[in-house]
């Protein structure tokens, strides 16, 4: 089907329930969430190449969006039936998706997208119940964590998420984690040792988030990936496609962040530091984080010489080093709070798709 003559009297029309623009490629999970959305809904078009004001940008040829929009559909169950190719409008290279309504509902790894006015909105999402008599700070992070995932990048919403699976443990296992009081260390030994793991988990997709966001730039804008730096062939080989080089080399990005070094990841990743969205105060306190994370997962919690270099005064050197559950909540939120700074920044300088 040659869908060009089709979409010549769309653009410019206002994003509707049946039409969506985005300005760039967006990576293969947000395409995938759009077709599902539009087949649950009566069908429509997506035009990658036109931002949201309309202004025709037109879309790269560094990445072939055959290839991502392959990707999405292995994505979603059943398959729907979708039309899509490179056209040429004003002179511009955009690429159009069109998709068929379906007779059948269209899952996107368990979950159901459909297309409300100008958004596609998941229409099953479960819900979080919390205890009545937890700790209502958790509550309210939880709601927090769900207002803060509109106009949000994937890699922000996939974080947030993760969070709320976090919070939602912290609920259940209020008895382990804070038995006394959540301001209070708990002496439970299993609970110590939940509270390490938790800690970690959400320092861990911290930087997972940042790799993510690396990706979404670099196949949103693939000059951002062009610089002095080599690959080997090896690397290149290991790789089935360019969207899976992009991934893993933005993963390799993250080799000083998880050696604690903030500084050393933001200087070597301009994407990032061009954003100026952390300053050398946030940088310091993100540091002492990811610090705690170390001596949790390497040291079972027990201070060394080197944890006492960034808390110079404040622990004893081979004592045993704890948080409170409220420690834990506020550390938690200091990261979302640099997540939400440093994501609706990427979205503006880069025009990344965003979701929710």
């Amino acid at each position: 089907m040659n869908i060009e003559n089709e979409i010549g009297h769309l653009i410019g029309i206002p994003e509707s329930e049946t039409l969506e623009y985005k300005a760039v490629l967006p990576p293969s999970k947000n395409i995938a969430q759009l077709i599902c959305s539009f087949a649950n809904s009566e069908g429509g078009y997506i035009v990658l190449g036109v931002a949201d004001n309309y202004e025709i940008n037109g879309l790269s040829e560094d990445f072939h969006a055959n290839t991502i929009t392959h990707k999405a559909l292995d994505l979603l169950s059943p398959q729907p039936i979708v039309h899509y190719q490179y056209v040429v409008h004003k002179g511009k290279k955009l690429y159009v998706i069109k998709v068929e309504k379906s007779t059948s509902v269209i899952s996107l790894e368990n979950k159901i997208y459909k297309r409300i006015g100008a958004s596609s909105k998941l229409v099953n999402a479960p819900e979080i119940v919390f205890k009545t008599n937890g700790y209502s700070r958790i509550k309210d992070i939880n709601l927090q964590l769900e207002e803060l995932k509109s106009n949000a990048t994937n890699s922000k919403i996939k974080l947030l998420e993760h969070y709320q699976s976090i919070l939602k443990i912290m609920d259940d296992l209020g008895i382990l984690l804070y038995p006394v009081d959540p301001i209070q260390f708990t002496t439970n030994q299993e609970g110590k040792i939940l509270s390490r793991i938790l800690f970690s988990s959400f320092v861990d997709n911290f930087e997972t988030y940042l790799s993510d966001l690396l990706y979404e730039i670099f196949l949103a804008n693939p000059s951002t990936l062009k610089s002095g730096q080599t690959v080997t062939i090896e690397e290149v080989l290991n790789c089935s496609d360019i969207q899976d080089f992009v991934r893993y080399w933005s993963k390799q990005k993250l080799s000083k962040l998880q050696k604690g070094s903030v500084k050393g990841f933001i200087k070597d990743n301009k994407q990032i530091s061009e954003l100026a969205a952390i300053d050398d105060t946030q940088q310091n306190e993100i540091e002492k984080i990811l610090q705690i994370r170390h001596l949790y997962s390497h040291r079972n919690g027990i201070v060394d010489e080197k944890f006492l270099q960034f808390f110079a005064g404040l622990f004893v050197l081979n004592a045993e080093h704890q948080m409170t559950v409220s420690e834990i909540c506020d550390k938690l939120c200091y990261l979302v709070d640099i997540t939400d700074r440093i994501d609706k920044k990427a979205i503006i300088k880069y025009r990344l798709a965003s979701g929710a």
